[in-house]
């Protein structure tokens, strides 16, 4: 039998990313649960693997010796006056070195990591809207009135989501809950759609604005919009277009 906790609290926990309430309820479960001890036992030997796999990569001689060539030549001066120690001249080019690797790195990263980072975050918006379905787990907190959901969520979140309610346009507010992706504890406003059920999850963005993501994955559409200072993903098995409706409507003021 699969443990929830394995997916909502066991990486955040394994991060050290949970309060020390939460961590301290976490570890008396750990006492009990193999399949969360299992699982953490692996993360454990994975992270060991690669601290001792020294993954990084030496800066050749070649581009040292590229950026020394570059340097500005010392001016001529008397004999008297100290020269710069070689060792210095090492120095110097090693850090610019170090810089042009860092700067070639960052690039790279920002390339390739963002979309993996994005479908990371979508497959974990994923599970929990499947997590959800499960009898009990849907809501927290059961309302249709957001001035009733909003106030649930204080003193829970260090953000206040912005939670509303679309009933003309044909998406009700059902309820909300704390969920967990990326290792951090996110609001989950419930939405119904012609007798489907609707996850919207929401916490603060930390970037600018960006452009609506969105993708399919075992039958199921997901949406990723950023807006008034918070970042969104929307997963259920309704069409794009409903999500999309959907998105436009948190959108409007």
């Amino acid at each position: 039998m699969n443990c929830d906790r394995t997916q909502t609290q066991l990486h955040a926990y394994f991060d050290g990313e949970l309060d020390a309430v939460t961590s301290a309820a976490f570890e008396t479960h750990l006492e009990s649960c193999s399949e969360c001890q299992s699982v953490l036992a692996s993360e454990q030997t994975l992270r060991s693997s690669i601290a001792k796999a020294n993954l990084y990569e030496k800066a050749p001689a070649s581009l040292r010796r590229a950026i020394a060539a570059k340097l500005p030549a010392a001016p001529n001066a008397p004999v008297a006056v100290v020269q710069p120690a070689p060792s210095r001249w090492r120095w110097l080019a090693l850090t610019a070195s170090l810089l042009v690797v860092a700067t070639l790195s960052w690039q790279l990263f920002q390339r390739f990591a963002g979309p993996q980072r994005n479908s990371a975050i979508a497959a974990a918006a994923l599970d929990a809207h499947l997590r959800s379905l499960e009898a009990g787990h849907l809501a927290d907190i059961q309302s249709t009135d957001q001035h009733t959901v909003k106030p649930w969520f204080d003193g829970k979140l260090d953000f206040a989501p912005p939670v509303r309610d679309f009933p003309n346009d044909g998406f009700p507010l059902l309820g909300g809950r704390l969920d967990v992706l990326d290792g951090k504890t996110v609001a989950a406003l419930v939405y119904g759609r012609r007798k489907h059920i609707i996850n919207v999850f929401v916490w603060p963005a930390n970037a600018s604005a960006r452009a609506p993501r969105s993708g399919e994955s075992q039958g199921y559409n997901w949406l990723a919009w950023r807006n008034g200072g918070f970042d969104f993903v929307a997963v259920s098995d309704v069409n794009s277009t409903d999500l999309q409706q959907l998105s436009r409507l948190f959108l409007n003021p």
